[in-house]
């Protein structure tokens, strides 16, 4: 790269870093770039960068491949239910080994001594309730975040990696939806920015067409790409736990595709962005 292209990078860069200082990102992380070991690297080094740039960076993710892979290996079968995970008791332990356990750790261990590795029943962060509108098993709602622990944390420029199990009141673990303890984790801390890092480059008119890219959402038109079946499945929930967040006080969720190396900081510190953008009209 040349000098001219490097201070006009920096240029570009510097009245991002003065905006996002000192202030709060969510990141929910899974799909490819969580999969792919050269991509999963690039992540979590922009994640230091992020921090040492002096962003509060909260990390949430799922599993679902890996979990998939102990119930494979201890000859469970995995069901689901419209597209969700049944979660009985044998397959809620696994769970809990997997995502607390293995791929949290494996997290954590590449952020440069950052990292802090928890789940939602440490310092009864997240507390759930049994989902009840759906039969799911040990699938949680989530009742309270408690915000406290990873506060500590980020006070001593930390990044807490959380996984996605919570407990109810008598300790009895639940499995929790990555999108949606993300977006009640974002709501809590009140943070600037959530970003969903998926396998697709972002909301799209045509699913199998990548360059019907729609690049900004105003949370008012939701319900229209609803009825038009823009959004439906597994974007449904990703989509309204970003509604829900921004209705509480986030400023802007993104989705982001993760399969893009450094798409994270291309999103916060370029006037290119990347991705999806949603936004409530008078917050930007």
């Amino acid at each position: 790269m040349k000098n001219e292209e490097m201070a006009l990078l920096f240029s570009e860069a510097t009245p991002y870093i003065q905006k996002y200082h000192g202030k709060t990102l969510v990141i929910k992380y899974g799909g490819n770039a969580m999969v792919n070991d050269a991509l999963k690297l690039a992540v979590m080094n922009d994640l230091v960068t992020l921090t040492l740039l002096g962003v509060r960076v909260v990390l949430v993710h799922g599993g679902g491949p890996a979990i998939n892979t102990m119930l494979k290996k201890v000859g469970k079968e995995a069901k689901f239910v419209g597209g969700l995970r049944y979660t009985d008791a044998e397959t809620m332990a696994v769970v809990q080994q997997v995502l607390a356990g293995q791929v949290n750790k494996d997290l954590v261990a590449l952020l440069k001594g950052r990292g802090v590795g928890l789940c939602g029943m440490d310092g009864h962060m997240i507390t759930c309730s049994r989902k009840t509108d759906i039969d799911l098993g040990f699938v949680g709602n989530i009742e309270r975040v408690n915000t406290t622990l990873i506060e500590h944390l980020l006070s001593d420029s930390f990044i807490p990696v959380i996984a996605t199990v919570g407990m109810d009141e008598n300790g009895v673990p639940y499995n929790i939806n990555a999108d949606t303890a993300a977006a009640a984790i974002a709501i809590a801390l009140h943070a600037e920015k959530l970003i969903s890092m998926t396998d697709i480059v972002g909301l799209l008119y045509n699913k199998d067409d990548e360059t019907t890219l729609i690049p900004e959402v105003e949370l008012a038109e939701i319900a229209g790409y609803k009825n038009a079946g823009i959004i439906s499945g597994g974007m449904i929930p990703k989509i309204e736990g970003m509604a829900d967040a921004i209705y509480q006080g986030v400023r802007e969720a993104v989705i982001l595709d993760g399969r893009v190396p450094h798409s994270v900081l291309l999103e916060m510190f370029s006037d290119r962005g990347a991705g999806t953008l949603f936004y409530r009209r008078g917050n930007r």
